[in-house]
């Protein structure tokens, strides 16, 4: 482990204004003198060095994730259950005294960005890498406590996560810029403030995220799983049981968000679906957006809700135009109070299934968490059951797997304890529960029967699209 230098306390003049902190900053640690992340980090500062023809003032770091159980649940307001993984994003930074923000990548493939750190203008319509960087800087700015303009920034990003993978690479990149700016500006921001900035400003590149990516990059801890809740954000550490071990496996179908509809295409269904039981239920239905708002003023459980969503809805695609028979609203109207702009053009949603999903689903994390914390001799067949559902769940009601995915899934059954997609889906990864002794085993057949007839793995690190994980730290600095 990195030698910790300091968390800083939360006090001094740059606390954020409205803003609550109840816990201590992302840690300051010293370099590592040894082992890939000196290594990563060292070629990184030379990198930096080649570009900007100085040292880097310091080194923000931020980790990818894998959700264990609790897909597509967090922007309806309900608890999820993700870990830390080793895989992270490293920016190297400087501040300079022009205002510009000069932004770079240590691969070449990905293209430089310069501008006036002060003018920040992210074309959601052009998806770019660096547009996450650039709503990190937006969020420090509208929402860290900046009482001034910003200083400009040499920047220089590396990261291990594969992008598109449904690891959360994207989240973690702003994570990572977010943690940097802040730093540079002497801002003291809590964990779970910067939690709430990076997942309320990745939002102006298009996604409508829940904030569980962004929790766990800061609030992760070495050797436990967290049960994260919000609004407000709470996090809760939970040990898995022994002889857990949780492999993770690339399909390599990547699936970029927020370049596509499917995505936000969903949070409306829900946040449709939920209007109408509202409505339904006698309540004025514009004020609710989330299924677990809805739960909490009905007072009712989680199965009592699937029953309620039974009773509301068939089970088949509901037209625009039926919906805004049922809200006594005007299509223009639905556009304004309810769909994002990337949904507005979808004439039909599915309402009884992605609601069904997410109810279950909700219910499945708890369950989870109970069974991790009872200890039975069956813990481990218990949690691979709940897996086999929830992709069960995700494959069919919510339908965002993918043929690859569920390939993986299937080669997993025997082998595996179970074994579900991680990540928005539509390609990206499978999360296997394995026992500690049969690991590598299951991960030799995964790369003789899949991964030996898939062309795109061909001459790919076999180690970087099939891994074992334990649950790993959160974010920090390196000084």
């Amino acid at each position: 482990m990195p030698e910790v230098i300091s968390s800083p306390p939360l006090t001094g003049p740059s606390r954020p204004k409205e803003k609550e902190m109840s816990t201590e900053c992302p840690p300051i640690q010293k370099l590592p003198a040894e082992g890939k992340q000196a290594e990563r980090l060292a070629s990184l500062q030379e990198k930096f060095k080649e570009k900007f023809t100085k040292t880097p003032d310091f080194f923000a770091r931020a980790p990818g994730r894998v959700n264990l159980i609790g897909e597509h649940v967090d922007y309806c307001g309900y608890a999820v259950f993700p870990m830390a993984i080793e895989q992270d994003i490293l920016v190297a930074v400087s501040t300079n005294s022009a205002g510009t923000l000069r932004l770079s990548n240590i691969e070449d493939s990905y293209p430089s960005h310069s501008s006036d750190i002060n003018k920040i203008e992210i074309l959601k319509e052009r998806p770019a890498w660096f547009n996450y960087v650039l709503c990190a800087i937006k969020g420090i700015a509208e929402e860290g406590g900046m009482e001034g303009p910003l200083k400009g920034l040499d920047m220089m990003v590396s990261g291990n996560i594969p992008p598109s993978s449904g690891l959360s690479s994207s989240s973690a990149l702003v994570c990572a810029a977010a943690l940097a700016v802040s730093h540079a500006h002497d801002l003291l921001l809590s964990k779970e403030t910067l939690a709430e900035i990076c997942a309320s400003c990745e939002r102006h590149v298009g996604t409508q995220g829940g904030g569980m990516d962004q929790a766990i990059s800061f609030l992760g801890t070495s050797g436990t799983a967290r049960v994260i809740e919000f609004n407000p954000l709470r996090s809760t550490p939970v040990t898995l049981p022994p002889g857990a071990t949780f492999v993770v496996a690339n399909c390599l179908a990547p699936m970029n968000k927020a370049a596509t509809s499917h995505y936000n295409c969903r949070v409306m269904e829900c946040r449709l679906a939920c209007q109408i039981m509202a409505k339904k239920a006698g309540l004025v239905w514009k004020e609710y957006r989330r299924l677990g708002d809805l739960q909490k003023v009905l007072g009712k459980s989680l199965p009592e809700m699937l029953t309620l969503v039974s009773d509301t809805f068939e089970p088949r695609p509901y037209s625009k135009e039926e919906i805004c028979e049922l809200l006594k609203t005007t299509p223009t109207a639905l556009d304004k109070t309810t769909l994002s702009e990337n949904t507005r053009f979808i004439q039909h949603f599915k309402l009884h299934d992605r609601a069904q999903h997410v109810f279950s689903e909700a219910h499945r994390v708890w369950e989870f968490k109970r069974i991790c914390e009872e200890e039975s001799e069956t813990a481990l067949a218990d949690l691979g059951r709940l897996m086999q559902d929830s992709h069960r769940s995700t494959k069919l009601l919510y339908e965002c797997s993918h043929p690859k995915l569920d390939a993986l899934v299937e080669l997993s059954q025997g082998i595996s304890l179970g074994a579900r997609l991680t990540g928005a889906g539509w390609g990206g990864c499978m999360v296997a529960l394995v026992k500690e002794d049969e690991v590598e085993n299951y991960k030799a057949k995964l790369v003789e029967e899949f991964y030996s007839q898939e062309p795109e793995a061909q001459g790919r690190d076999i180690d970087t699209i099939l891994f074992s994980s334990q649950p790993g730290s959160g974010a920090c600095i390196y000084k």
